[in-house]
């Protein structure tokens, strides 16, 4: 089965047969949710629903989710991690709940796949001082067949196992908001065990059992003060893989042998010289996964460019990383958007986004490639620099601070520095270089915590502000500027908005002003803010702004500031912009070739 039906067959299970509404995926890079860089899970973008807000949709939603996660970057060219994936999933506003839940994927997995019962084996939360032990999950296993499983007994299929809150419980996201126990589903895979699967069952991690699927059953809320209590709506939230399964139906050991990737592996081995040793078979893992994470970042409609900052960072690494293991592989000169033009080829019919930027891709790719020539150069030359004083010292030593100013101020990757290093007889000095890569990061993580302040889903009294706010930012630039003012992201913390749009060159201080008088006019005129919901089409003629393209789905809310702005969105909104207080920008910048970018701030003074 191809990936492109399994997705297809997923989304049309849970429509056609149990009454779910297809919702379109949302933008890989969060709308207002300064946690995250990139949309990490197919329930990032519903958190204000499953907080209780009313989705247009209807109570039962399902859809697949592009994904991005850059935490194990490092591990790509294994066997199983990937940077860019996609998350099916069907979710239940209020509706139905674990039995059910359960129910459904059993049935999707077996009758609509075909999966053996007996390679199937779950796990539930054992309970804690927090929570009990999840008995309604488990019994609603047993229904299905399976048993709990008693002590000492070898791990097969049909078992029920328990585990605590690190295997069977998700959230909350931040340090409070909705949480709870969820059921995971494994697949048995036809392998020996190792020594310590019948000891562990699934949780053991030497891929005899592959996790295939989680039901996250949001039944509790966790307070400021660590207490847990009840939902008043109690959500499910559902994800299944779709590299994952896919590799499953195809019998393939890795999802680099799928359909989704085989096109690109082929390409990069002929490039490469053909060589399969392992070291290569890696090499062609890394750069298959980085690009096509690459091709689905620039091609997002809130698509970001390689930069030095935040996803532009991730995505300059991710392009970077690929180049350097071609440079490995031996492939010679630019490929980058070779391999790209089958990835957009592939995805094209789902994500027809791929196709409309395609161009754009295809430009940054070759900009990047050529910058990253340059900086092999800089960091090569200035290798030579240090060269002389390095050879004099007794021990053939490159300390690890100076291979880390390599890494730090011109870019040059650890490996090529060691291999510099190799061919002129020193060693680097590793420890000291990861040390000091290791400071670097503390002081990364320790600015991305006070930045990302604001937390998920934050619905305080300022952020509501900020949002009103942003839209009377969004029709006042536009009546200064221009119709051609369009949105290309938006970010909200408690301390700031920051709205990116298209415009040609840079704002001008007076027209800055002009838009921010504009913006507190209609604040102190005391408008009133209201809501509708309506078609997407209905949208568009009433003449509605924003990003029809997003997760809102076929029925979309519409705010509208009496007789100022009309724009799309999911809220929260103030009811009365003189709740507001007042507002200033405080910097206007390029973010993009094509994009600005406008931070400011609202205040009760």
């Amino acid at each position: 089965m191809k990936a492109s039906e399994l997705r297809q067959r997923y989304i049309d299970f849970f429509v056609k047969n149990h009454d779910h509404k297809e919702v379109k995926g949302a933008s890989l890079i969060p709308e207002n949710d300064p946690t995250v860089l990139f949309t990490t899970a197919g329930m990032h973008p519903l958190v204000p629903f499953l907080c209780g807000e009313k989705h247009p949709a209807g109570v039962r939603l399902v859809n697949s989710q592009k994904c991005v996660r850059t935490d194990d970057i490092d591990e790509v060219g294994d066997t199983t991690h990937l940077t860019f994936f996609e998350m099916m999933g069907n979710w239940s506003l209020g509706d139905y709940f674990k039995k059910e839940s359960i129910q459904m994927s059993y049935e999707f997995l077996t009758e609509e796949l075909g999966f053996d019962p007996k390679q199937i084996v779950v796990s539930c939360f054992e309970g804690d001082a927090d929570a009990p032990c999840d008995d309604e999950a488990a019994a609603t296993w047993e229904e299905l067949g399976f048993r709990r499983v008693k002590k000492g007994e070898p791990c097969e299929g049909g078992l029920i196992y328990f585990y605590g809150k690190k295997e069977n419980w998700w959230g909350p996201a931040g340090q409070t908001g909705p949480c709870g126990p969820d059921t995971e589903i494994f697949y048995i895979k036809d392998q020996p065990k190792c020594p310590g699967c019948d000891e562990m069952g699934p949780a053991c991690e030497c891929g005899k059992y592959v996790e295939i699927w989680n039901n996250v059953f949001m039944e509790y809320i966790k307070n400021e003060d660590g207490s847990f209590n009840e939902c008043d709506q109690k959500n499910v939230d559902t994800g299944l893989g779709l590299e994952r399964v896919a590799g499953l139906m195809q019998n393939v050991a890795t999802p680099f042998e799928t359909d989704l990737f085989v096109s690109a592996i082929k390409k990069i081995r002929e490039l490469g010289g053909g060589n399969k040793d392992e070291d290569f078979l890696i090499s062609q893992r890394i750069i298959a996964d980085h690009l096509r994470a690459a091709v689905f970042i620039l091609g997002d409609p809130f698509g970001v460019a390689p930069s030095n900052t935040d996803q532009g960072y991730v995505l300059r690494r991710l392009i970077r990383r690929a180049i350097r293991f071609g440079k490995k592989m031996g492939i010679e000169g630019a490929f980058c958007e070779e391999i790209a033009k089958i990835y957009i080829e592939i995805y094209k019919d789902v994500y027809p986004e791929l196709e409309q930027f395609q161009d754009k891709i295809m430009a940054e790719l070759k900009k990047e490639e050529e910058q990253f020539s340059r900086t092999l150069v800089q960091g090569e030359r200035e290798f030579e620099k240090m060269l002389p004083n390095l050879m004099k010292n007794k021990e053939p030593i490159l300390p690890g601070r100076l291979a880390f100013k390599l890494y730090d101020t011109y870019g040059f990757p650890i490996e090529m520095t060691e291999e510099l290093a190799e061919e002129n007889g020193l060693k680097v000095d590793r420890e000291g270089y990861d040390k000091a890569f290791e400071k670097h990061q503390e002081l990364s993580r320790a600015g991305a915590k006070e930045k990302f302040a604001g937390g998920l889903a934050d619905h305080s009294e300022q952020t509501t502000k900020l949002h009103t706010a942003t839209h009377l930012l969004h029709q006042a630039l536009r009546k200064v500027l221009g119709d051609h003012v369009e949105q290309k992201g938006s970010n909200i913390t408690v301390d700031r908005l920051r709205f990116d749009f298209t415009h040609p060159e840079k704002v001008t201080r007076e027209q800055l002003d002009e838009v921010e008088a504009i913006v507190n006019e209609q604040i102190q005129k005391g408008q009133t803010v209201s809501c509708e919901e309506m078609s997407v089409e209905d949208a568009k003629k009433a003449g509605a702004i924003g990003l029809f393209e997003s997760k809102y789905g076929d029925t979309v809310k519409v705010y509208t500031v009496r007789d100022f702005s009309k724009e799309i969105c999911g809220g929260p909104h103030v009811e009365n912009t003189k709740d507001i207080g007042s507002f200033k920008i405080k910097k206007e910048q390029s973010s993009s070739a094509g994009v600005r970018r406008i931070k400011a701030i609202v205040s009760n003074e």
